[in-house]
């Protein structure tokens, strides 16, 4: 029998549909030989049982809601899309459905909810990237639990996965400055992004370190997004305003690339007059010309860790604050040249 129901199988084992969860749940209340009757109706019927039909015994819909912002779901900057793609494999692990949605990035009070969540049709939230304060205002009162990605909200409760930004910020800068470079510009946008705001904590760290000065002057970080036509302006201001340095850091790949192109439409070489590292590694780094160099965070990992983290918190019912913060890696390219 094709596409058989639940209803089909407490009907051929003269059983209640609650009995036949219960027995897939291998309920101590069921008597072993009712249970048997209702496996060999599954048998019979070939019936598959739903998340629908799980939640009778366990009250839970079996999906996990995935939110991120409009901006963020970008095919030419697919960030967030790696770690969509990492939830959604360790969510067939777990035997999850992901929900995948999108809000505006200027989300206010009164507008609309999500569907799945006014539906309360998830039993938990994973939440990448920044989202609008009033959000999470209003998610907030719905109790469910959530994971953030790449982003630390201030909320009572935290469940956060992070890459290792502080660290992968003096990784960067480090290499400048082995390769012999003084004088570093950095470019961000939306720097108060805690992501951004760490990276180029980690910019002064090693700058401190090696007992260079940073320079007022050689910061750019007025962009309120670090989108690649951002980079480009920030280059354009910062070229404009200083031309004595030898290498830029930017807060993310896609600002870099934007610099890029405002050096390559000026003429300034890279990397024989201006070296750059960004932060990020996407997919499109490799068409680049030159290769940048650049932070590899492992985006597909922090998708896998979320999901692990939002089931561990549903299953154990977790009251506990929980950070994850993943390692980051140093990708030398072309981008970069020793002085």
């Amino acid at each position: 029998m094709g596409n058989a129901t639940i209803k089909d199988v407490a009907k051929m084992a003269k059983v209640s549909i609650a009995t036949v969860s219960l027995a897939i749940h291998n309920h101590e209340r069921i008597p072993q030989k009712t249970k048997d009757k209702v496996f060999a109706a599954i048998r019979e019927l070939n019936y598959h049982p739903s998340h629908s039909a799980r939640g009778l015994v366990k009250r839970k819909s079996g999906n996990i809601g995935f939110i991120l912002t409009e901006d963020h779901f970008l095919r030419t900057e697919p960030f967030y899309t790696h770690i969509f793609m990492g939830a959604e494999f360790e969510a067939h692990e777990s035997d999850f459905y992901i929900l995948l949605t999108t809000i505006n990035s200027t989300f206010k009070s009164d507008n609309k909810l999500p569907r799945f969540i006014l539906e309360r049709n998830v039993d938990g939230l994973i939440i990448a990237g920044k989202v609008p304060k009033p959000f999470i205002n209003e998610i907030c009162k719905y109790d469910f639990p959530i994971v953030f990605v790449d982003f630390l909200p201030n909320t009572k409760r935290q469940y956060v996965v992070l890459p290792d930004n502080i660290t992968g910020g003096e990784l960067a800068t480090n290499f400048l400055i082995d390769n012999g470079h003084k004088k570093i510009a950095f470019i961000g946008g939306d720097i108060e992004h805690p992501s951004i705001n760490d990276r180029m904590k980690g910019f002064k760290n090693s700058m401190k370190n090696a007992g260079l000065e940073v320079e007022d002057n050689l910061i750019d970080v007025v962009e309120d997004y670090p989108g690649r036509a951002n980079g480009y302006i920030a280059a354009e201001r910062l070229f404009k305003k200083n031309k004595n340095f030898s290498a830029i850091f930017s807060c993310n790949d896609a600002m870099a690339v934007g610099a890029m192109q405002y050096m390559k439409d000026n003429g300034i070489k890279i990397p024989e007059e201006c070296s750059i590292i960004g932060f990020d590694d996407v997919v499109a780094d490799n068409a680049i010309e030159p290769p940048l160099s650049t932070i590899r965070i492992p985006k597909m990992e922090m998708g896998v860790e979320a999901m692990k983290l939002i089931v561990k918190i549903i299953n154990n019912n977790s009251k506990e604050s929980s950070k994850v913060l993943l390692p980051v890696e140093l990708v030398k390219r072309e981008s970069v040249q020793r002085l």
